[in-house]
This record gives C-alpha cells, sequence and structure tokens, in this order.
C-alpha cells in the first residue's frame, strides 16, 4: 500500500541544513496496522507527513498505493490525498461551535461533487465511533474523548483505505485512550491500514508491528 525508498528530509535556514530524515526505506501493506515510535526530535512527525502527502521529501521516492505522489501537481495531490487518506491529529481541529455531524462533513466539501447522501454517510461514520445519540451536540459542549471520536468519524466520512494517526492519545485520559484505541482495532479488523505515530510504547503495543525512529533512521 506505502512505499517509502531511501527518504530523506532537511531543511535549511540561512546556511544553517538541519538533517531530519536519512534515508528512510519501508513497506506497509494494505491491511497492516503499524506503530511508528521516536521520542521528540526523532522525526516521526515528519516521515508522517511525507506518508500523508503534506511534505514532499528532499530526496527519494513515495508512492501510494502504486501511484508517485511526487508526480502529481498540488491539485492532484490534494484531490488524491483526500480521498487516499484519513488523518487524525493530537489537537482535535473541530470547529468548536458546529455540530459535530457538521464537522464531520468537511472533508466533503473539497470532493469533486458534494454526495447527495452526505448527511447519511456522516450518521454512519459518527455511529462507527459510537457518537450517534451526539450528532447535534456542539463541538465544545463534548467531552475530549468525544471530540476526538468526532475528528475519527470526520477522517471516515470519504471511505480512505489508510488512516494516519498522530499522537491520538496525547490529550486524553486513559479511559478514553482505551476507547479510542478499541475504535482503531475494530478499523483495522474491518480492513483499514492504520498507522499510528506516538511516544508512547503501550499505545504502539496496540499495533501489530512497531517501527521506531531515532535521529531520523530507523
Amino acid at each position: 500500500m506505502i512505499e517509502i525508498k531511501d527518504v530523506e528530509k532537511s531543511y535549511t535556514k540561512g546556511s544553517v541544513t538541519t538533517e531530519v530524515l536519512r534515508g528512510i526505506s519501508l513497506s506497509i501493506h494494505r491491511g497492516e496496522y503499524v506503530a511508528i515510535m521516536g521520542s521528540s526530535g526523532s522525526g516521526k512527525s515528519t516521515l508522517m507527513n511525507i506518508i500523508g502527502c503534506l511534505d514532499k521529501p528532499t530526496k527519494g521516492k513515495v508512492e501510494l498505493d502504486g501511484v508517485d505522489v511526487q508526480t502529481l501537481d498540488d491539485d492532484a495531490l490534494s484531490a488524491f490525498r483526500n480521498k487516499k487518506i484519513g488523518f487524525v491529529f493530537q489537537q482535535f481541529f473541530l470547529l468548536e461551535r458546529t455540530t459535530a455531524t457538521d464537522n464531520v462533513l468537511l472533508p466533503l466539501i473539497y470532493a469533486d461533487v458534494y454526495p447527495e447522501d452526505a448527511a447519511a454517510r456522516a450518521g454512519r461514520a459518527l455511529a462507527d465511533v459510537g457518537l450517534e445519540d451526539r450528532k447535534d451536540y456542539l463541538a465544545n459542549e463534548l467531552s475530549g474523548g468525544q471530540q476526538q471520536r468526532v475528528a475519527i468519524a470526520r477522517a471516515l466520512i470519504n471511505d480512505p483505505e489508510v488512516i494516519l494517526a498522530d499522537e491520538p492519545t496525547g490529550n486524553l485520559d486513559s479511559q478514553s485512550t482505551e476507547e479510542l484505541l478499541e475504535i482503531f482495532k475494530r478499523l483495522h479488523q474491518g480492513g483499514r491500514t492504520i498507522i499510528l505515530v506516538t511516544h508512547d510504547r503501550e499505545v504502539a503495543a496496540h499495533a501489530q508491528r512497531i517501527m521506531e525512529l531515532k535521529d531520523g533512521r530507523i
């Protein structure tokens, strides 16, 4: 599903170049559940951004579902990303004074054609995360764990093949963390590819495979 070969990423500011990723090669198969671990500064979020087509490598090749994403222009890349990948972040990035349903519908605004069954799709996505009875609540009326579940439902609305989650439990208590990990387990069992970025080894242990980064290398 995802093939990365000899990827390097560096940033230059003035005369100073900082290497973040140093020759990363990896394969993630369709339907696999992978955790990417590493301490702050290890390069794990940079790697996630490259896998998620949010950033481009300085060197190397990135293929997603057989497509060399570096050959796509910005519009094509945005459409491809919106169709193939659902994102879940540590910060929920919800519109606080907007209902759960309307937050979930947001990615459909960027679809080529707004689907006629959009409301039904949002309802199914919220049901998948156990929030069908909170669909009309404003985001700021929900607990942190419920807000993160809305964010997962939003990630599911386009029926993506890959879920990329960057420190999704970072702002949650232990009970909400367990509920969230149970949702990821169900999504994985349903055939989705899950990539979980975390610094927490207990969270990473829920994945099939743990990939650990240190100083920009696996």
